[in-house]
């Protein structure tokens, strides 16, 4: 027994829009957290990559689900599916037998009793035999590079698809926080809106995803500007193709009322840090972490409106994938962890 382990440890970041998986301190799955199931029987079809590409493109046999809706379990058996489907891919050495697992899977700080048990309940039905649970933000400041267990202020925003999370850790603890369920999807969402009333055209979410990466902008004027997107779609009226170009200020207007929420919840988590901890974060910086922190201008913005420096973590996406991996090899060390 001991010339092998029987066991293999997965560090998942269950994300709204991305499930990561690391093996091995490597990043083995970063897929879309989309299943597509058949309508009639209820198989798996294609989940991951396979499945965004379907995904407002079925027919009536098969459906795409996104699992996972701000941030928290929306749909238990496509959630189960999927997460085993994704284990799947992970290349395991012992082709003979299962391996049992061990997981730690990040979950957001504002998560209930009720939506902890969803998750491990789910990753115990995917093959969990020990399952600990991490908060994203403690994650996220993991793998920005920050040292949670000292005594002193670290403050860490991480904007996923499904929440935006805003927490000051210190002494392996979260102080305060806040989690709202203002993020990347309800950004795709005001593009959609903003497509319909200004522009009179009908857009999918995959294009508005699209425009969101190529131009998304959180300041009208940026010192680096993006080119222009042209698009095209069906007019409302009409029905008839219109073709317009977008500039990246028209989505720094369409996004403005979502990114005030976001800069009221920061001010909220301002007020509420004690004074020690307060001066550390203004020395230090706070991090952004998550897809939303890749929104061109943002960290400008909020280094404006706070007289605080952000500073965007490397590879944002992954910064919380990479924590929950630093988790992983620590279980023993980090107290944070749950059980």
């Amino acid at each position: 027994m001991g010339l092998f382990s029987l066991t293999q440890e997965l560090a998942i970041d269950l994300g709204t829009a991305n499930t990561l998986i690391i093996h091995n301190n490597k990043v083995v799955v970063d897929e879309p957290s989309i299943v597509a199931l058949d309508a009639h029987t209820g198989k798996v079809v294609a989940i991951g990559e396979q499945a965004r590409q379907m995904h407002g493109r079925t027919h009536q046999n098969i459906r795409t689900i996104r699992p996972l809706k701000d941030g928290v379990i929306a749909d238990f058996t496509a959630t189960e599916l999927m997460l085993r489907g994704m284990i799947k891919k992970v290349k395991t050495t012992h082709q003979l037998f299962t391996p049992s697992l061990k997981m730690v899977i990040c979950i957001p700080s504002g998560s209930t009793n009720v939506e902890i048990r969803a998750v491990r309940d789910s990753a115990e039905h995917a093959g969990g035999r020990e399952v600990y649970m991490i908060y994203e933000p403690m994650a996220a400041a993991l793998g920005s590079g920050l040292d949670v267990e000292a005594p002193e202020g670290h403050m860490v925003i991480d904007i996923g698809g499904g929440t935006t999370e805003i927490a000051c850790i210190s002494l392996g603890g979260i102080v305060c926080s806040e989690s709202i369920n203002v993020a990347g999807d309800v950004f795709t969402e005001d593009i959609r809106s903003y497509m319909r009333q200004t522009h009179n055209i009908r857009v999918g979410e995959r294009t508005a995803e699209d425009i969101k990466i190529a131009i998304g902008a959180a300041l009208p004027e940026l010192d680096e500007e993006p080119e222009d997107y042209v698009i095209t779609g069906p007019n409302i009226v009409t029905a008839l193709p219109t073709t317009i170009t977008l500039s990246y200020s028209e989505i720094a207007y369409a996004l403005e009322k979502s990114l005030i929420k976001i800069d009221a919840a920061i001010m909220k988590v301002l007020e509420s840090i004690p004074p020690e901890l307060y001066s550390d974060i203004y020395k230090k910086g706070v991090y952004l972490a998550g897809g939303g922190a890749l929104i061109k201008g943002l960290a400008k913005r909020l280094s404006d409106k706070c007289n605080i420096p952000f500073i965007v973590a490397d590879d944002p996406l992954r910064a919380v994938a990479r924590g929950t991996g630093i988790a992983l090899k620590n279980i023993g060390r980090f107290s944070f962890l749950m059980r």
